[in-house]
């Protein structure tokens, strides 16, 4: 894990916010068509829809996030839904707390 990648990740508004987002999919996406859960994350269509933003910025920062290790793609058919990883993040903020 490398912290600095990590932190220039979520340098950005838009990025920081789809994490916070992910963090309560329930509460911050509508419910799937066609899957009734969220536990392999949400749709990049929502995450698109919510942000406001072109698809291909929100596939660029999607890839970024993914990169970074910060969240997990699953695919379902042709859709890909993303969750947060929460390994990756808690050990980040692990790192952080002991780095400053």
């Amino acid at each position: 894990m490398n912290v600095v990648a990590i932190s220039k990740v979520l340098a950005n508004d838009t990025r920081l916010s789809i994490l916070r987002w992910l963090k309560d999919p329930e509460e911050n996406f509508p419910p799937h068509k066609d899957i009734d859960h969220f536990d392999d994350g949400v749709c990049v269509g929502y995450i698109q829809d919510k942000a406001g933003l072109s698809q291909s910025t929100i596939s660029t920062y999607l890839s970024l996030m993914q990169q970074a290790d910060l969240i997990i793609p699953t695919r379902h058919g042709k859709w890909t839904y993303y969750r947060r990883n929460e390994a990756v993040i808690d050990q980040y903020m692990k790192s952080l707390r002991q780095m400053i």
